[in-house]
């Protein structure tokens, strides 16, 4: 199947890249309408192979194979449910970014061209145990807000239409953190990009089509 060579890439990717270690971390990406492939539990993201994914049932959660899937499919399968556009998702806890899930400190989307388009939107859930249905519920209901969603003191969900534009919000969203962070431990001051510069942009420059939450049809 070539969602799971794709995903295997992406793991390798992530390992390699900081983006991800161990087991701390999951991915999915849709089949169709009604099944997704998810990695299997206790899987090293780094080091995937095409039987360590499980093809999972999105609106049931019916496995099929021999594997279990991971223990966080409950918001995998919220996610598709919810959003129809979402055709990846990736679970992970990279340094700067689990830090900044760790604390107060608010992530900039107004510093350079791509945390303007990937970091446009950011929801955050309170922490739950990792598994629970009450992480999966939270995290598929902050996923009609945003595609970057900040999980307090465990780690961030990131989804898009596939599994490289998912992988991007992720590596933006840790350069963004990993920035803040060592601007205020420097004593940096970060120039922020003027509001209606960044309205402009998302609106102008075609960079790429602006994403709109479904939230955001119900306020209009």
């Amino acid at each position: 199947m070539e969602l799971k060579k794709e995903l295997i890439s992406v793991g390798k990717y992530l390992l390699n890249n900081q983006l991800a270690w161990g087991t701390s971390g999951n991915m999915s990406a849709r089949i169709n309408h009604e099944h997704m492939v998810i990695t299997a539990s206790g899987t090293f993201m780094g080091s995937l192979n095409e039987d360590d994914f499980v093809v999972t049932h999105i609106s049931t959660g019916t496995q099929e194979g021999f594997r279990r899937a991971s223990k966080e499919m409950p918001f995998h399968t919220g996610i598709y449910q919810k959003r129809a556009d979402a055709g990846a998702i990736i679970h992970s806890s990279p340094f700067y970014s689990t830090m900044m899930a760790c604390s107060n400190l608010p992530i900039l989307s107004d510093l350079f061209i791509e945390t303007m388009y990937y970091l446009e939107h950011i929801a955050y859930v309170d922490y739950h145990h990792p598994g629970t249905q009450g992480l999966g519920e939270a995290i598929a209901e902050q996923s009609l807000n945003a595609n970057v969603i900040m999980m307090s003191n465990h780690g961030v969900v990131v989804f898009d239409d596939n599994i490289n534009e998912a992988k991007m919000r992720l590596e933006t969203l840790e350069i963004a953190c990993r920035m803040i962070v060592q601007a205020q431990a420097s004593g940096v001051n970060l120039i922020r990009i003027p509001e209606q510069v960044v309205r402009n942009f998302l609106e102008d420059s075609m960079y790429k089509p602006r994403k709109t939450m479904p939230n955001q049809h119900k306020e209009m």
